[in-house]
């Protein structure tokens, strides 16, 4: 049995599979669940940006995963993550008098 990821324990058991077969494992010392060799697709720099442009267009979520080929789970996390970077406060001048 592998080890687990977090704790390094050799404690674990077989607990199903994922969606694309591959054997989940669970670590009984930490309770983590994990796949011994994970695929992560890296998002791209120019698909990030293709994202941002689609996003000020307005078009659904759905719709914005479909075009950049990203999962939608994916693309609420970058969104969710996107609007924690903004600022929370406008900047307001007041309005001049007198023109």
């Amino acid at each position: 049995m592998p080890s687990c990821p977090d704790c390094a324990s050799q404690h674990t058991v077989k607990n199903g599979r994922i969606h694309t077969g591959k054997q989940r494992f669970l670590c009984r010392n930490c309770g983590r669940q994990f796949v011994e060799h994970p695929t992560n697709k890296i998002i791209d720099q120019a698909t990030r940006e293709l994202v941002d442009r689609l996003l000020l267009e307005r078009l659904s979520m759905a719709g914005i995963a479909r075009a950049a080929q990203v999962s939608e789970q994916w693309l609420q996390d970058y969104v969710t993550c996107k609007a924690a970077q903004t600022p929370k406060q406008a900047q307001v001048r007041a309005k001049k008098k007198g023109l």
